[in-house]
């Protein structure tokens, strides 16, 4: 039997309450629209940000990006029904002019898009909980030279699944949880430190 599809809004900007569509099932788990929008009030302001958003699934992150001011977003989905439902979000809300669509293996297939994490302002990425993608792929961020200095990593993972304070050339700067939902920001610390300046976090829920 055919799965229904899910509906997921834009939370806020311009295209603040617009629905996105989402295949239901267990390869694409939307963001929560409050763990999203407490994700992006962190991150403000996104005026011209380039942006890469990783497990994009049908778009929701890389998309609320977009509607808040986000210059550009690269979104990398492996699966076919999700990354159908991205591009047709993508051209129903008349993005497709500031988004680039990537089929790619991850964490193995980061280095196809290397140019874009390398001028990336904001790296978004949502993998699937457990199994080790979460800091299997922060690791790969993590190498030297791929992100440039001050950009910001921000992974939404399971509370089970713990992710390092540092990794590579990326530190954590904020934690937050929401439930089950961890919400992990990093940045690339500059050359020769160890740590960069904590952000506010902590626990709802």
């Amino acid at each position: 039997m055919k799965e229904t599809p899910a509906l997921v809004r834009v939370i806020a900007g311009a295209l603040g309450g617009r629905r996105l569509v989402a295949p239901r099932g267990r390869a694409t788990r939307p963001t929560s629209d409050r763990v999203r929008e407490a994700l992006f009030m962190a991150l403000e302001p996104l005026d011209g940000l380039r942006v890469v958003d990783l497990y994009a699934g049908s778009g929701a992150l890389g998309i609320e990006a977009l509607s808040r001011g986000a210059a550009r977003v690269v979104f990398v989905e492996r699966e076919r029904a999700a990354r159908a439902a991205l591009e047709r979000n993508l051209t129903d809300l008349e993005l497709t002019d500031r988004a680039v669509v990537w089929r790619l293996v991850l964490p193995a297939g980061l280095g196809r898009i290397d140019p874009a994490l390398a001028e990336a302002d904001l790296v978004l990425m949502d993998p699937p909980y457990g199994g080790g993608r979460a800091a299997g792929t922060l690791a790969r961020l993590g190498e030297p030279g791929r992100l440039r200095h001050g950009a910001r990593v921000v992974v939404e993972h399971h509370a089970r699944d713990v992710l390092p304070e540092r990794s590579g050339a990326l530190a954590r700067a904020r934690e937050r949880r929401y439930g089950e939902t961890v919400v992990s920001t990093y940045r690339v610390a500059a050359e020769g430190t160890t740590a960069v300046a904590p952000e506010e976090g902590g626990n709802e829920g």
